[in-house]
């Protein structure tokens, strides 16, 4: 039996996303992007898992630094999310429309969002297009508890 492409591509879009946008530092530069393959991998030490895409800029400074912020967006801030989707050229650009400040480990945390963690690589699986990082937790930073950005809620398709 081979695989049903259309299946399969409708049934992996089905799996639920929250939206962030995962800030990186190398030096005096600031990237981000919005990332949406994201969960919680363990309580102790409490661990992210993120899926990054291969080919990004953001990667490669993920695995040279060694580490990575991931920003909780509120259920209203499509928007926001769009501006760090995008695809740019250069570095850093995205920034200029997201006020932000350097969290105890001198990642990009986001202003007006409901707050956002810095973390430690302490893993990573390379296979087929995206990487799966994974972060110990070394900061949080909560703003404003409430309802998170979640990839239906937009009606945007990353995946499948």
């Amino acid at each position: 039996m081979s695989l049903d492409a259309d299946a399969k591509k409708v049934l992996l879009r089905k799996i639920p996303h929250g939206l962030f946008v995962c800030g990186v530092r190398e030096g005096d530069e600031v990237n981000g992007f919005t990332a949406s393959w994201v969960t919680q991998g363990s309580f102790e030490p409490p661990l992210v898992v993120m899926g990054v895409r291969a080919d990004s800029t953001s990667h490669g400074i993920i695995e040279r630094t060694k580490r990575f912020s991931l920003n909780m967006l509120k259920a209203d801030q499509k928007d926001l999310a769009a501006v760090f989707f995008k695809p740019q050229k250069g570095l850093g650009g995205r920034f200029e429309a997201a006020p932000f400040q350097e969290g105890p480990k001198g990642l990009p945390l986001l202003e007006g969002v409901i707050g956002g963690v810095e973390c430690e690589l302490v893993g990573q699986i390379k296979h087929g297009d995206h990487t799966v990082f994974v972060g110990e937790v070394k900061s949080a930073r909560l703003l404003e508890d409430g309802e998170a950005l979640t990839m239906a809620s937009t009606g945007w398709n990353y995946g499948g």
